[in-house]
């Protein structure tokens, strides 16, 4: 085939396929779901990158150390303060960015969005989870991946004080996690794509668990859809958060068997 062939039929591919986008079948995103799908991108991007307590101990901390901002003579809290940004990071990048866009972009109310209490009437459903997932994590607080995985801060297996702030900062990494994912991400699309928003949230959800044990990230799956569930159910995060929360310390606790209190 000719060069000016290849153009000829270069060109007809791009025509039929923009006559088939532009056709009256084709999908219309209004405002609201752009915005939410941009958001949601650029704010995993900056927290893949910026976001995490391994950020602060590579490229924040050694220059705070150098210029005598932090010197790191107490160990017990030059060892948390990765754990500390990591929270204070989610909690901006993951709450507070998100909720700003929902009342200055959208002018709408963060309890339309899964910020409110919600209904407690759906505690059981949540409740009756743990309950599940108890022998679970017991199997896999067994298995040496697990492990060495958790908790992240391994001297928070030492138990005491240090494990207890630990845990404040996991737990609202947990909180800024749920209302990114189960609110301004799912609510955000749920008037657009209805419960089609749920399985459009575990794929990012999903993605976010890559590099832990394998079955975990496929645990994710489920769980994403079940929580996500729920909270449309419910109409609040604050549940699955608490839920997560749950499942995390207990996790740490099983698989520190000689942590002390």
């Amino acid at each position: 085939m000719t060069v000016v062939g290849v153009w000829q039929k270069s060109r007809e591919f791009v025509h039929s396929f923009h006559d088939e986008i532009s056709g009256p079948q084709r999908p219309q995103l209004a405002f609201r779901e752009v915005v939410v799908l941009l958001v949601t991108a650029i704010l995993l991007v900056v927290y893949f990158y910026f976001g995490k307590a391994s950020y602060f101990t590579e490229r924040i901390r050694p220059g705070l150390l150098e210029s005598g901002a932090f010197t790191g003579k107490d160990p017990m809290w030059f060892g948390l303060s990765s754990y500390v940004y990591w929270a204070a990071a989610s909690l901006f990048l993951r709450f507070v960015i998100p909720l700003a866009v929902i009342v200055v972009v959208f002018r709408e109310s963060p309890t339309h969005w899964g910020f409110g209490l919600g209904s407690l009437r759906h505690a059981w459903l949540y409740l009756s989870l743990f309950a599940a997932m108890v022998p679970i994590l017991t199997l896999a607080s067994l298995d040496p991946a697990f492990q060495d995985k958790y908790p992240f801060y391994k001297a928070a297996s030492d138990g005491g004080q240090v494990f207890w702030l630990y845990e404040v900062c996991y737990g609202l990494q947990f909180l800024a996690l749920e209302s990114f994912f189960r609110g301004f991400l799912l609510f955000g699309l749920y008037q657009r794509f209805g419960h089609y928003a749920v399985f459009i949230m575990v794929v990012p959800y999903c993605m976010v668990h890559f590099g832990k044990p394998m079955p975990e990230t496929l645990g994710a799956i489920a769980a994403g859809i079940i929580l996500g569930t729920l909270a449309l159910k419910s109409g609040s995060i604050y549940l699955g958060a608490l839920l997560h929360w749950g499942v995390g310390l207990t996790m740490d606790l099983l698989a520190s068997p000689n942590i002390k209190f």
